[in-house]
């Protein structure tokens, strides 16, 4: 490990292998992220040459974790833009634009974390699946009003549920008769139509 004063030495070969020289122990771009995600500074130098070659590999770190499912940070339009601004006569104040952004960014984050956390705290979980159960409730009922004869198999379902013994042969008799009447009722509006 590397003093606090002094970043992590890793070294990278030409075989593409990346070694720690504070572990020594070879490490993977998945393990340079995850000391990034840890607060760990580090260089990464070419092992033949000494040339510093951090930007490239954090660059892609970045790569490679843009182009897994569902880990997009960067949009299409920031890309876009960022790519326009090589050449560009504004390009020596966008580095540290973006890193007084990013630090700023940082910052409120860990105060939006604190007040979610102490907004759920003081929730209590209990009031939160009551919340959650609620919302549910209304989205079924939204759901019945567009799809009626699922809603009537639920009904009729969670009725056969609750039940403890089978309806008696009468009852189910009268169902079938109802829903053959509204079957009926339906083919003759079809007919009607048609």
């Amino acid at each position: 490990m590397a003093s606090k004063d002094q970043p992590t030495i890793i070294k990278k070969y030409a075989n593409r292998r990346l070694y720690n020289t504070g572990t020594s122990t070879y490490v993977t771009l998945e393990d340079l992220a995850q000391m990034v995600k840890d607060g760990e500074d580090f260089v990464v130098n070419d092992a033949k040459s000494g040339e510093n070659i951090t930007r490239s590999v954090l660059t892609q770190i970045i790569f490679d974790q843009e182009a897994k499912e569902g880990q997009n940070l960067l949009p299409i339009t920031f890309l876009r833009q960022l790519i326009g601004f090589y050449g560009d006569s504004m390009q020596a104040m966008v580095p540290s634009y973006l890193e007084h952004s990013m630090n700023s960014f940082a910052r409120e984050q860990d105060k939006i974390r604190e007040q979610m956390t102490e907004a759920l705290g003081g929730m209590g979980m209990g009031v939160m699946e009551e919340h959650v159960r609620s919302n549910m409730e209304m989205f079924q009922k939204a759901m019945t009003m567009f799809m009626p004869f699922a809603a009537q198999q639920s009904v009729s379902k969670d009725k056969e549920d609750d039940a403890e013994e089978p309806p008696p042969e009468d009852e189910r008799d009268a169902d079938i008769g109802s829903l053959r009447d509204q079957i009926a009722e339906m083919q003759k509006k079809l007919d009607r139509l048609g």
